[in-house]
């Protein structure tokens, strides 16, 4: 079986990576990087706890051959901290009791943040929207909705609308 040498960008660090051509992204983060952030679950596209920032635009990394990405700008989950600081999405699912089970989290926090940056004025119509593609079963996503918003106010000073 013949292999790609793959450089990726992921997180803001080089990573260099010998591959199957077949392997999705989603394979490479968890099994050879060990950013194990980035869930697996449908593998199918239709959950998304596999999102990760591309390029700044969410997508689901299970659908996403590997060799994609090169040449492109990776961000997992593992990726928003900074400094030892949370993110202020990551802090507002925190602290607004967001997170329930946390096994879709860090695909809804990174599908938000793509949002947010695309449109920084956030309405609550808009938040549910662009996470439609993420799917939790532990809440009614109210409390997710709200954390949105939340970050939205703190990342843009309180340009949201409701």
């Amino acid at each position: 079986m013949s292999r790609l040498a793959l450089s990726l960008r992921i997180n803001g660090e080089t990573h260099e990576v010998l591959t199957a051509p077949h392997r999705t992204l989603l394979d490479v983060l968890r099994d050879d990087l060990g950013l194990t952030g980035t869930k697996e679950n449908c593998l199918e596209a239709e959950c998304g706890v596999c999102t990760v920032l591309l390029d700044g635009r969410a997508v689901n990394a299970c659908i996403l051959l590997a060799a994609q990405c090169r040449g492109r700008d990776i961000v997992t989950i593992e990726g928003l901290a900074s400094g030892g600081e949370l993110h202020p999405l990551q802090r507002a699912f925190v602290e607004r009791g967001a997170v329930q089970c946390g096994y879709c989290i860090p695909g809804m926090i990174l599908s938000a943040k793509a949002y947010l940056e695309e449109c920084p004025e956030a309405s609550e119509d808009g938040i549910r929207e662009a996470l439609a593609g993420n799917l939790c079963r532990c809440t009614g996503y109210q409390k997710i909705t709200e954390a949105v918003a939340t970050a939205a106010r703190e990342l843009y000073g309180g340009r949201t609308t409701q």
